[in-house]
């Protein structure tokens, strides 16, 4: 543990998945409290991604978290995982923006973050984002983050300076599972699958880029898997 970053707070997006838990676990191991956040937003795997964020805040024995309810993404539609009539890809990732992209999801979340973390007094802000071996979201390139950065110290006070950390951006899914398994992440109290929540579909974008990243690292994905 990092003696400098001793009593300061870092605010972890953490959706119960795969990268954003290893970015918690990765802002602990640097000295940091987590302040942990996560958004219901009336996604396909709501209940499923709250108790896997559930779980890992015991873990990590979180002592400040905050569970917000975001249902206004379902009126907003024009996604796959918020909008039960738009069927969820199953056969491969594909170039370009894909339909189980949330209209600027990651930009609200932010927002919502740095006023969590201006009242916290925390310095930082992390989220699992993965440029390099994503999805296709648009909102998950660093320049774009970067320049939320700016954008949330601009409109916050002068005395908050707020940075934005994506530890996870720049790596593979297979790099994700190896740091994870040095960190003892417990990959099997996460979840990546889009439609389901009992066992994962294995063929959804987020289950093939999770399940290629397991393979890769020459791994078994301990999750339970149709």
């Amino acid at each position: 543990m990092k003696k400098e970053n001793m009593n300061k707070k870092a605010v972890c997006i953490m959706s119960g998945g795969m990268d954003s838990t290893l970015s918690a676990y990765m802002m602990q191991e640097e000295g940091y409290e987590i302040v942990a956040v996560h958004f219901n937003y009336n996604q396909r795997t709501q209940q499923k991604e709250l108790s896997c964020f559930e779980a890992v805040c015991e873990k990590l024995n979180v002592k400040e978290k905050y569970v917000l309810d975001m249902s206004f993404f379902k009126d907003l539609g024009a996604s796959a995982l918020t909008d039960s009539t738009i069927d969820v890809p199953t056969t491969g990732v594909e170039d370009g923006v894909p339909v189980t992209y949330v209209p600027f999801r990651n930009g609200i979340f932010l927002s919502m973050a740095a006023a969590i973390a201006e009242k916290e007094s925390a310095s930082v802000i992390s989220i699992g984002v993965v440029e390099e071996d994503s999805s296709g979201y648009p909102d998950c390139r660093e320049s774009y983050i970067l320049s939320m950065q700016n954008a949330i110290n601009l409109g916050t006070k002068d005395e908050t300076n707020i940075e934005i950390t994506m530890p996870l951006v720049r790596l593979k899914k297979s790099q994700i599972v190896q740091k994870s398994l040095e960190l003892s992440v417990p990959l099997e109290l996460t979840w990546s699958c889009y439609k389901n929540e009992e066992k994962a579909c294995g063929v959804c974008d987020s289950c093939r880029l999770r399940l290629n990243g397991f393979k890769l690292a020459g791994v078994i994905d301990p999750i339970s898997y149709e």
